[in-house]
């Protein structure tokens, strides 16, 4: 890049120089010749300067059988120039393009960055403990089980759960948040992230090639493998245009000239003809744009598997939700304890049943107890029931409804929204505790932003009076409960075949990757150390945060509105310019701006993409 650009910077102080001595002083009379050889001298010197290299690829590109490409184009016209003694015109075109293909890379890269930037996270090396001691060892060479040291400023090279240590973590690289993320003995942390503040431990539960790290790699490297249909059509386009557009040049040169036999200025058309029809505006800002909204995206702990999904996602007016962990926070809670005036006696109760259990339900009732629990209670697990506690004549029940008329305890059944628990002792009804799903906070926001423009449905595994709850919340279009995996797919199939747009599934990216793989576009989300997630979605929240589905919209509707913007602009200008070359009208400068000026304009305009804040 910086070569290319001193070159231009020489080349375009040279020719202007001799631009402005040739009109001055006209270099054709200084040596009285029949052939101008001091201006075609002087003119061939800047030439090979600033177009050396596009000479040198038309012809490897002749040999090796591709013609028709804008290298050979812009030989072909700046050599029939040189011809007809339009020696500056053949130079400018030359040294335009080039300045052209700078901004093109200046773009390419600039938009390369911020998806390059994910590249980072692959980590150099590990500490792994071998012999009571830590030796720094390829990533690769680590086992699942062996333990790890991560320093304060190192990467996290595999995943793990730590066993030693606390710290503050960076997970900017791999969500784009920026606030530190706590990480406590027994938290799950993941390969990318970076070690802030305390050394830690950590014992490998994935390989190398298995990490979140390894994947994410993978999916960023590949992500422009799969484009999106404008760019299969322009890539198509440019094969059939070039070579048609070489044959009418030669058409307009030869015909009228024939009939004229003013073969020259039917070959000054010709090149002018030549030089508008290079579709560079088109193969490369087009590509640009969705490398650009890909980028864009990617700031924004988005990861987009390939250009397709991207315009795919502009179209879709279905967006069906899974409802735990994606419009739920997949944290139980204790939200009511009834009666009120038992309320510390029903939860210690409750608590001193449940204190032995790893069901979430559970851990939520001890973590709302947070006291002392007597642990000399016999506890017995009634399946599909609950659970009873004995001590002594004491007895405690706490469960469902099913364990009290088990047990011909009288109580007066509750029907509301949630997980209700019964706690009963020595036969005697105290009360029940309701247990909910909390619904994300962005939740309702997200939803009500999304009907605007689609449907809204949210399929689930829950009961109906919880499902329905939640769907009343936060006035959702549609929903399905009670639905098994395979029903799910089942479901997400009809909606599909009743759709005549696309749809979207947005699940957590763990239990739902049939779902993610069926749909037109699957989304996971919270995908953090998630392998379901990156392999089985097409796109992939890094946060968990549901407000980037409104993030990506707005950068699939920016990118696919440059597209546009640029095919109409490109095609409308080089139309026209070509017709008004063919008559005559116009000469090679315009021809130039023709080509160069709008590749020049529709690469900026790409670079509005990636360059607009869209959180």
């Amino acid at each position: 890049m910086k070569k290319r650009l001193i070159r231009i910077i020489i080349s375009l102080i040279l020719f202007f120089s001799l631009f402005t001595v040739d009109k001055i002083i006209d270099l054709e009379s200084v040596v009285e010749m029949d052939f101008p050889i001091l201006p075609f001298c002087l003119y061939l010197v800047v030439y090979l300067i600033i177009g050396y290299d596009i000479i040198f690829k038309a012809i490897r590109n002749i040999c090796h059988g591709q013609i028709f490409d804008e290298n050979f184009l812009m030989c072909v016209a700046t050599i029939g120039a040189y011809a007809i003694f339009a020696f500056s015109e053949a130079v400018a075109v030359l040294l335009f393009y080039q300045i052209g293909e700078y901004f093109q890379d200046y773009a390419v890269n600039r938009s390369r960055k911020s998806i390059s930037s994910l590249m980072d996270i692959r980590p150099d090396y590990a500490n792994l403990l071998v012999d009571g001691e830590f030796r720094t060892v390829d990533p690769e060479e680590v086992k699942v089980g062996d333990i790890i040291l991560v320093k304060p400023g190192e990467r996290i090279p595999l995943d793990g759960i730590i066993i030693k240590g606390e710290t503050s973590l960076d997970t900017k690289s791999l969500t784009g948040e920026s606030l530190p993320k706590d990480a406590f003995a027994n938290d799950l942390v993941v390969s990318g992230c970076v070690n802030i503040t305390s050394q830690i431990e950590v014992k490998v539960e994935k390989e190398f090639y298995d990490s979140t790290a390894s994947k994410i790699l993978d999916l960023v490297e590949n992500a422009t493998s799969q484009k999106a249909k404008y760019e299969n059509f322009i890539t198509k386009f440019a094969k059939f245009y070039t070579p048609i557009v070489c044959l009418l040049a030669l058409l307009l040169f030869l015909i009228p000239g024939i009939i004229t036999s003013d073969y020259k200025e039917w070959l000054y058309r010709a090149l002018n003809f030549l030089v508008v029809s290079c579709p560079c505006a088109l193969v490369i800002s087009i590509p640009l744009s969705f490398f650009s909204g890909i980028g864009a995206a990617s700031k924004c702990g988005i990861l987009i598997k390939g250009s397709n999904y991207l315009e795919q996602f502009n179209k879709v007016n279905t967006f069906v939700f899974d409802k735990t962990g994606t419009l739920t926070k997949g944290n139980f809670k204790v939200t009511k304890i009834y009666p009120d005036e038992n309320k510390e006696e029903i939860i210690k109760y409750a608590a001193i049943a449940e204190y032995n259990s790893s069901h979430p339900i559970a851990r939520s009732i001890v973590e709302y107890f947070n006291n002392t629990i007597d642990d000399s209670y016999v506890l017995t697990n009634v399946s599909g029931m609950g659970v009873i506690a004995k001590k002594n004549d004491e007895i405690i029940l706490c469960g469902n409804k099913k364990l009290l008329d088990e047990n011909n305890i009288s109580f007066d059944l509750v029907d509301e929204a949630g997980t209700i628990i019964y706690v009963a002792r020595n036969n005697k009804y105290l009360g029940y505790i309701l247990i909910t799903d909390e619904i994300k906070e962005e939740s309702s926001y997200v939803i009500k932003s999304l009907n605007n423009f689609s449907k809204t449905i949210m399929l689930t595994g829950d009961n109906e009076k919880q499902a329905s709850y939640v769907k009343e919340m936060l006035n959702l279009s549609d929903y399905k409960a009670s639905l098994l995996p395979q029903n799910k797919v089942e479901e997400l199939n009809n909606i599909m075949n009743n759709n005549t747009g696309l749809t979207c599934f947005i699940g957590d990216g763990i239990n739902d990757a049939p779902v993610l793989a069926s749909a037109n576009i699957g989304i996971a989300m919270g995908a953090l150390g998630s392998d379901a997630a990156i392999e089985a979605s097409d796109i992939v929240l890094m946060k968990d945060d549901l407000c980037g589905l409104i993030t990506l919209k707005k950068i699939a509707k920016k990118t696919m509105r440059v597209v546009i913007e640029n095919i109409i602009f490109a095609l409308g200008v080089k139309i026209a310019v070509l017709i008004l070359s063919a008559l005559g009208i116009t000469n090679m400068w315009i021809a130039v701006f023709a080509d160069v000026g709008v590749a020049i304009l529709a690469i900026l305009n790409a670079m509005r993409v990636g360059m607009k804040k869209y959180e």
